[in-house]
């Protein structure tokens, strides 16, 4: 398949995946019964699934391997710290307060994530 193909279904499903997570975010903070809805648990999930299907089409089309390339490594670790918050934000955490924290730190870690794949640097921003 075409690498700027599998670009920009990536690009795609990342903002999709954004826009659904600050939709659930804000349904967490108003305490909203939407949260619970069918749809809202399956939708982000085939979304997320898609996203990751074309971000491993793109290492295979571009001969990519996460570990020999340092900033491939770090986004995989920001995702799994962004998986980790994302559940704590909106399921896990005991309390709204843990989950605003885990929330605003997942928005800040998927913005780490965003920055280092724009500048393939594990730490962008920083000669």
């Amino acid at each position: 398949m075409d690498y700027t193909l599998l670009r920009a279904a990536h690009i795609a499903t990342v903002h999709i995946s954004l826009a659904l997570f600050l939709l659930r975010g804000l349904w967490m903070l108003r305490e909203s019964p939407r949260l619970r809805e069918r749809w809202v648990r399956v939708v982000p999930h085939v979304n997320d699934t898609l996203l990751l299907a074309a971000a491993i089409a793109m290492l295979v089309a571009g001969g990519l391997n996460p570990l020999g390339q340092p900033w491939l490594m770090a986004k995989i670790l920001g995702l799994l710290a962004y998986i980790g918050l994302g559940t704590v934000a909106l399921k896990r955490g005991r309390t709204k307060a843990v989950r605003v924290k885990a929330l605003l730190a997942a928005i800040a870690v998927f913005a780490y994530i965003v920055a280092v794949a724009v500048t393939k640097q594990v730490m962008p921003g920083i000669a």
